[in-house]
């Protein structure tokens, strides 16, 4: 992990991981700031419930979107410099070196989620809309979503990881963002529903709960996969 973190250094991932967040926060404090009146009166009886609301909408395409370019980022790395012989010629097990790539990835996508808690606080309390914050609806809007979107943590690590031309993973990575803003009317298995926490049962925790799963399954298969694989 301390390698991983030493080659991200000086790249733009860092500044993803910022500028996700405070993108989004930006975005609906042009929005709240535009339109003051009349979202304080749409939302009267419930004002941060309403900006937490409109702030995780936008953010679960970002994340998506997130994922796909931080996976691809981590992953090129090694495919930029053809250092993939190299590091697995390291007295470390493929199976770390998989698993501190999908590490990596999901610590940098939680510092992102909780800047994203942060930045609406600040957000809410400059809209003066008081400091009777719902703060666990708040976590569940801004880490819930982020839980349940592990199985596409795992698919793009481990397709960015094996091959080496980026546009397939860019390309699935971008497609499956695009799908999640229509998926409301999908059938409950598709993964790119998931983040919405929606579900035919009206409970969220469960899209959280099957993300998890499904997520550990996709790391177990992809860290075998890796394992037996010759990459170059």
């Amino acid at each position: 992990m301390a390698s991983e973190f030493l080659k991200i250094r000086r790249k733009m991932i860092l500044f993803l991981i910022f500028l996700g967040p405070f993108g989004v926060i930006g975005l609906q404090a042009f929005n709240f700031g535009l339109r003051y009146d009349w979202l304080t009166k749409v939302h009267k009886d419930d004002l941060w419930g309403g900006l937490i609301g409109a702030v995780s909408m936008l953010s679960i395409p970002t994340l998506l979107m997130g994922v796909t370019i931080i996976t691809s980022m981590i992953a090129n790395i090694e495919h930029q410099t053809n250092a993939w012989k190299q590091l697995l010629a390291l007295p470390i097990s493929k199976k770390k070196v998989f698993t501190g790539k999908i590490l990596l990835t999901v610590l940098l996508l939680f510092v992102s989620c909780l800047l994203l808690a942060v930045g609406t606080i600040v957000l809410g309390l400059l809209l003066k809309f008081g400091i009777n914050i719902p703060l666990l609806y708040l976590i569940k809007m801004c880490f819930f979503p982020f839980l349940a979107s592990m199985p596409l943590v795992a698919l793009q690590i481990w397709l960015a990881i094996t091959m080496k031309n980026q546009a397939v993973p860019l390309t699935i990575g971008i497609v499956g963002a695009i799908l999640s803003l229509y998926s409301t009317n999908f059938p409950d298995w598709v993964p790119w529903k998931w983040p919405l926490l929606i579900n035919d049962w009206g409970k969220p925790i469960y899209s959280v709960l099957v993300g998890l799963v499904t997520g550990l399954l996709l790391f177990f298969i992809s860290v075998i996969d890796f394992n037996r694989k010759d990459v170059k």
